[in-house]
């Protein structure tokens, strides 16, 4: 029986391990934490019965991925719920960028920008599913549908703000700079309109839901699968050295390229030990939980209803913050990020005390305390915010990192999304996944497609390391 063992319990190597014990692989997982889940993680924090999430929240990406629907999770307790509204974006005169679900419903509430949303937007969530595993693996490969891929990927080499210029209204530029922001880059450098397209996209076609009982069902959904398929995870196993690794046919890695780098030491080629030693990550995520008394009171009606609410002023204003950001200079002003997941899951609630989870974009590695920053960009939008109050828990770039070490320098996407490593991943190759050694492969976020709880990235290099064990078998 061939053998295989994945070094980090994280979404991504979850799914490589289930993709192979699928296969009748022998597979152990070696997670260095005392749970799996890496950022898929959720816990009662701050009140009893306040259930929040740790890192990954929304899932637009997670609830279409190939690989996950392809499991029938929903019979081991993964189930998907849905906000009345996506997202809201606010701007100071109290009129916000709304994200429905529905194009149509977007644009309606656009005005002047609605036939531009709905002329970007509409074709591609309309064929997303046949897109759907072209842009959720490497890019550099023949597609199955080439003309509809052209017509989707052709906005996405453009930087955020040349799309954001397509818009006339301060609600859409600011909506949909909001959501290219996730890219972690300045939204004038190329390529930055690609993941907010790809977000935006993936939420017409699907939403953007949450987890039932937070992130942590995803985790405990491939767990209870990878399971019953035979394969085992010991926890608290920390692996710094080849010299830990037992003997098997396969070795596959949801780790940072630096950290692999370091357990594999002088056996990786030189060529890609010198690409993962200067793999580039990018800035931080500060991240505040709060347990809140009735709720956000946001200046927005519809906001109240929004399970994501982005908080960055105009779109001017969240260009220059994310400048600032990537030159290391922490704003006044920080573009804030808030969940409100118990809208959908009221479950997650305790009486009339509500979980907000919230992050704010700060610089790499920022040392300072980013708390006071992100409640006043909630008072800014919702004003008696912190006297709604009751408690708080705090997770710094620092903290991030020890975590989870894939998030370096409080770098939550495991990366920065910069053109050669989002079209690449860790190195210039045709195989992002292959470590240069027969059998042993990356399968982290900071391989294509990237971040989120979709598992495709585990999935991908799974199929690398099949492929590999049918040629020697």
């Amino acid at each position: 029986m061939t053998s295989a063992v994945v070094v980090g319990g994280g979404p991504n190597g979850l799914a490589a391990a289930v993709t192979l014990a699928a296969e009748g692989v022998d597979v152990t997982v070696l997670e260095a934490a005392d749970e799996v889940g890496g950022g898929a993680r959720s816990s009662e924090a701050i009140v009893p019965g306040l259930l929040h999430d740790h890192c990954s929240a929304i899932h637009p990406m997670a609830v279409g991925s190939p690989f996950l629907n392809g499991l029938n999770l929903e019979r081991r307790g993964l189930r998907w719920l849905w906000p009345e509204i996506d997202c809201a974006h606010p701007l100071d005169d109290g009129t916000a960028g709304i994200l429905h679900r529905s194009v149509d419903d977007t644009a309606a509430g656009l005005g002047a920008d609605g036939r531009r949303w709905r002329l970007l937007f509409g074709p591609s969530a309309e064929r997303f599913d046949a897109l759907s595993s072209a842009i959720t693996g490497p890019l550099l490969r023949v597609p199955d549908h080439p003309l509809a891929l052209a017509r989707f990927g052709a906005p996405t080499v453009l930087p955020a703000s040349a799309v954001a210029r397509l818009f006339r209204t301060e609600g859409a530029r600011a909506l949909f700079g909001g959501v290219a922001a996730h890219t972690f880059r300045p939204l004038h450098y190329p390529m930055t309109a690609a993941i907010g397209i790809g977000i935006i996209t993936a939420g017409h076609r699907y939403g953007w839901p949450v987890a039932a009982g937070g992130s942590q069902s995803i985790t405990d959904a491939l767990v209870d699968l990878l399971v019953d398929l035979g394969g085992k995870i010991e926890t608290g196993v920390r692996v710094e050295s080849a010299t830990q690794l037992p003997r098997t046919d396969v070795t596959l890695f949801d780790l940072a390229p630096g950290a692999v780098a370091d357990i594999l030491g002088d056996l990786l080629p030189a060529r890609v030990s010198r690409a993962y030693r200067r793999f580039r990550h990018g800035p931080g995520a500060f991240k505040v939980d709060f347990a809140v008394e009735g709720g956000v009171g946001w200046t927005n009606p519809e906001a109240h209803r929004a399970g994501t609410v982005h908080l960055g002023g105009d779109y001017a204003e969240l260009a220059a913050t994310e400048r600032d950001i990537h030159a290391g200079r922490m704003p006044e002003r920080p573009f804030v990020l808030v969940g409100q997941q118990y809208l959908a899951d009221p479950g997650r609630a305790a009486g009339d005390i509500v979980p907000v989870w919230t992050y704010a974009h700060v610089p790499h590695g920022y040392t300072g305390d980013a708390t006071a920053a992100i409640i006043s960009q909630i008072e800014r939008f919702a004003p008696g915010f912190r006297d709604r109050i009751v408690g708080q828990a705090v997770r710094s770039t620092t903290e991030m990192s020890v975590y989870n070490p894939n998030y370096v320098g409080g770098d939550i996407i495991t990366g920065a999304k910069d053109i050669r490593q989002l079209v690449f991943g860790p190195r210039t190759t045709l195989n992002p996944y292959s470590l240069g050694i027969p059998g042993s492969y990356i399968c982290s976020a900071a391989t294509p497609p990237g971040p989120g709880a979709h598992g495709m990235c585990g999935f991908h290099a799974a199929r690398s390391a099949l492929k590999h064990l049918s040629r020697v078998g």
